[in-house]
């Protein structure tokens, strides 16, 4: 059966047109310019997946950029992450690169325009310049510094680099149309003066390139041919172009595609870091979060995030992203490689009273049925005094129960039939114990009892069992769009984490790295926490075996 080929998205029709006509000398050199400001989120695997994947198709390269125009926000540990997160995905740049790296010849540009008479120095106010711009339906009205020469100009943005003049005291605009339509061309501002330091070029410069007057020259200096980037940068594009033409400087081009919008979180940087100053989470990579690295941290795996993204696709048009679908691509790609294991978090002693007490049985259970030769397999130690979960057990259960009470019989996972035939209560009439008889025949692999029971219950060897924490994570937030709402804090949900202080896991599980997916037998997906420590392990759940939300959104 012939595999049927994936059509091409609008960006890739562009580039095997460009590559058809040999534009660009058949070069293909895309670039992803994150701003250092945050850690980056799901929406900008995103654009890391189809930047440097074009670049992989195409057998071209992808640039690394940091848009450093802003040091007020921004931080060498946020430059350290990215690059982190870039790695962990799957890629590897051509070239890192910076915008600070270009400030001497950005500032030439903008002193090239000036002589041309295409910017100008103003002295007005923010709000001024806002209430001289007009509106979309009226156009604006010059300021009185628009008519400077040529000369003024040229000194007084000297001066401005010199450090002569305050934050706010001036800034360079660029002399286009007043009355243009598009609010961007109506003298949009190249520089604005800025007196802090900067996490690269120190004190060198007070005066910064605003991001619409450095992306384009950016891309034009590294000569790229497909500048990608999202729809609300479309009516910016009249100015990048308008900035490379008045240049004279290689002719990048612009493209736009629909950034990610997903359910039940937020993409703004901004609220991503109230929620992490307003302690809401712990960090930027809590697992809750949508950052790369908090995805990491709970357990989701580089392929997943990469199948993700290709499932959405590239699009045109602004759209809603399921969360559901980020959560089945973990749930895929950890089913073939989840290493299985057995823990159980709210613990019940089972006694087996007619196996010999103090005698230990190796068991054995495949690491992943799932994956070719199961991965290998673990040995799992059997005792006569077992933990399950509580909730396998009840005192009166109803007809379709089928797990243990009084006179039933269920199949210990890799081990044994039993049959429960009583039970213990504490003074609160708590059940502490459940007492069960094993079937000897009965062995998994090598059951001759001819016996059949409906249920399978997990298990841990109580002196064998390792102690942990466990952290059930959920979604951060109850509304499916929470950034539309007026307070988007409003909708975190209170119960999106759950931590079990003491659970039992394998002994197997206490050499588990971090990194590494691990089915809970019955319960889910988990990874070892990257804080976890020897003496404390902490295991965080990536995603539940099944889309639990999808039965809570039906009920209401």
């Amino acid at each position: 059966m012939i595999e049927e080929e994936k059509s091409l998205n609008f960006i890739e029709e562009i580039i095997e047109e460009d590559l058809r006509k040999g534009t660009h000398d058949g070069r293909v050199l895309t670039r992803f310019p994150p701003e250092p400001n945050g850690y980056l989120h799901i929406g900008h695997a995103k654009s890391i997946c189809l930047n440097f994947g074009l670049g992989q198709k195409y057998n071209g390269l992808t640039n690394l950029r940091f848009d450093d125009t802003n040091p007020v926000t921004e931080d060498a540990e946020y430059v350290e992450s990215i690059k982190r997160d870039i790695q962990w995905l799957g890629f590897q740049w051509a070239q890192e690169l910076y915008t600070s790296d270009y400030f001497d010849t950005l500032y030439q540009y903008a002193v090239d325009l000036i002589k041309k008479g295409l910017a100008y120095v103003d002295d007005s106010t923010a709000e001024e310049i806002a209430a001289s711009k007009g509106t979309p339906t009226e156009p604006g009205m010059p300021t009185p510094y628009r008519s400077r020469s040529v000369e003024d100009n040229l000194r007084l943005f000297q001066q401005m680099r010199e450090g002569k003049y305050k934050d706010g005291e001036k800034v360079l605009r660029a002399k286009i149309d007043l009355a243009n339509p598009n609010m961007h061309l109506r003298d949009p501002l190249l520089y604005r003066i800025r007196h802090v330091y900067h996490h690269r070029t120190g004190d060198k410069w007070c005066i910064y390139p605003m991001y619409d007057f450095a992306h384009g020259q950016s891309d034009s200096i590294e000569k790229i041919t497909h500048s990608i980037c999202t729809l609300e940068f479309i009516p910016h594009r009249p100015l990048y172009d308008w900035c490379i033409e008045k240049l004279e400087i290689f002719p990048s081009k612009q493209y736009e595609f629909a950034r990610l919008n997903m359910t039940y979180t937020v993409m703004s940087k901004r609220k991503l870091l109230q929620l992490v100053n307003e302690k809401f989470v712990e960090s930027w990579d809590d697992p809750r979060m949508p950052t790369i690295s908090g995805l990491r941290r709970r357990g989701y795996t580089a392929a997943s995030i990469r199948n993700f993204c290709d499932k959405i696709g590239v699009q045109k048009r602004e759209n809603m992203i399921d969360v559901s679908l980020l959560e089945f691509c973990i749930r895929e790609d950890l089913n073939k490689t989840a290493w299985r294991r057995m823990a159980v978090l709210d613990p019940i002693k089972l006694v087996i009273t007619n196996y010999p007490e103090g005698q230990v049985e190796e068991l054995t259970g495949e690491n992943n049925p799932e994956a070719e030769g199961g991965e290998g397999s673990r040995r799992i130690p059997f005792t006569n005094q077992l933990w399950i979960e509580r909730d396998d057990f009840m005192e009166e259960p109803p007809k379709k129960f089928f797990r243990l009470g009084v006179g039933l019989s269920v199949r210990l996972k890799h081990a044994y039939i039993v049959e429960c035939h009583d039970f213990v209560k504490d003074a609160d009439g708590k059940v502490i114990e459940v007492h069960c008889n094993y079937i000897p025949t009965s062995k998994s692999g090598e059951d001759t009892s001819g016996l059949k029971v409906k249920g399978t219950i997990h298990w841990i060897s109580a002196p064998h069992a390792k102690e942990a924490e466990v952290r059930l994570y959920d979604r951060l937030f109850h509304d499916e769009n929470p950034a539309a709402a007026d307070d988007f804090k409003s909708s975190i949900n209170p119960d999106s984490l759950q931590i079990i202080n003491k659970a039992y896991i394998e002994p197997d599980l206490a050499r588990a790295q971090a990194g590494k997916g691990y089915q809970f037998i019955r319960l889910g997906y988990f990874t070892l926490d990257t804080k976890s420590s020897p003496d404390h392990l902490v295991f965080n759940r990536t995603v539940t075996l099944k889309d639990s939300w999808a039965k809570e959104i039906k009920k209401r």
